[in-house]
């Protein structure tokens, strides 16, 4: 039996091809570790940029909304309306969290609301309810802008008549008390209803243009209203002058008859012509 060749020789690798290649894998991992540096360091100025913003914006929140408590108190149940009215509007503007509204309001609250919200406070956290914003404001409107408040002002708006306003200030009046109406109103409705609570003298002028639009049946109202003021201005200044026509009457200006002359060849009749013989 012929003896079995050996095995062939195993070839030795090269050495510095393994070294560059150990190398290589080092410097990917330290250009990835470094990319991952980066990466968290970025993250964090981002996050510090983030929360910087968030700090300016609610400093700005609470200057907005402390000027606001400053210029406005809760006097009367259509200030605390109002009140309650600007606040949203501003927290929407700013788009405020939910959670942050009510810690804003609190910091704004004056006087007896102060006191008002601290007893409430304490009873609801006696029967475990949770505080939110919304829970707020309905406690809110309960205490200083009641339901009974609110449908008197409903009652108002729906025998809201001009009267002795002028336009100017009926619009301003119906506009404020249009918001407490419970239902939704259409625009033609609207008009109809500003158009019939007219003094009927500019009624006459504006319901036959049949203006569909608020803005502009407002602005007819308040172009009608302005001719009808000048025309009884004028008028009286004519009556002042003496008379409708314009004319003066006066008793020395009338003339007094005619006379005529005697016809030509007739004598006249005088005492020192008439001689006896």
């Amino acid at each position: 039996m012929a003896p079995r060749p050996p095995p062939p020789p195993i070839p030795n690798p090269d050495s510095s091809h393994l070294v560059g290649t150990i190398e290589a894998m080092l410097a990917a991992m330290q250009q990835q570790n470094a990319n991952m540096v980066n990466q968290h360091n970025l993250a964090l100025q981002q996050m510090e940029s983030t929360r910087l913003a968030a700090e300016t914006t609610q400093q700005r929140h609470l200057e907005a909304l402390h000027q606001l408590g400053e210029n406005r108190s809760m006097t009367t149940p259509d200030e605390a309306d109002q009140w309650m009215r600007d606040m949203e509007r501003i927290f929407e503007a700013k788009r405020c969290p939910p959670e942050s509204r009510l810690a804003y309001s609190e910091y704004l609250l004056a006087r007896e609301a102060v006191h008002w919200w601290s007893s409430m406070k304490m009873m609801l956290e006696d029967s475990r309810e949770t505080i939110t914003w919304e829970l707020f404001k309905k406690k809110f409107y309960a205490e200083y802008f009641p339901d009974s408040v609110r449908y008197a002002k409903e009652v108002e708006f729906l025998q809201l008549m001009q009267g002795e306003m002028s336009v100017s200030e009926y619009v301003e009046k119906f506009k404020h008390l249009g918001r407490f109406h419970t239902l939704r109103m259409a625009e033609d409705w609207q008009c109809r209803k500003f158009e019939n609570g007219l003094r009927g003298d500019l009624k006459l002028m504006v319901a036959p243009l049949s203006i569909k639009e608020f803005p502009a049946l407002v602005e007819k109202a308040r172009v009608m209203e302005k001719l009808k003021a000048e025309v009884e201005a004028q008028q009286q200044s004519q009556q002042k002058v003496g008379g409708p026509s314009g004319y003066t009457s006066r008793q020395d200006d009338r003339r007094k008859p005619y006379s005529r002359p005697p016809p030509q060849g007739s004598r006249r009749f005088s005492p020192q012509s008439h001689q006896s013989p």
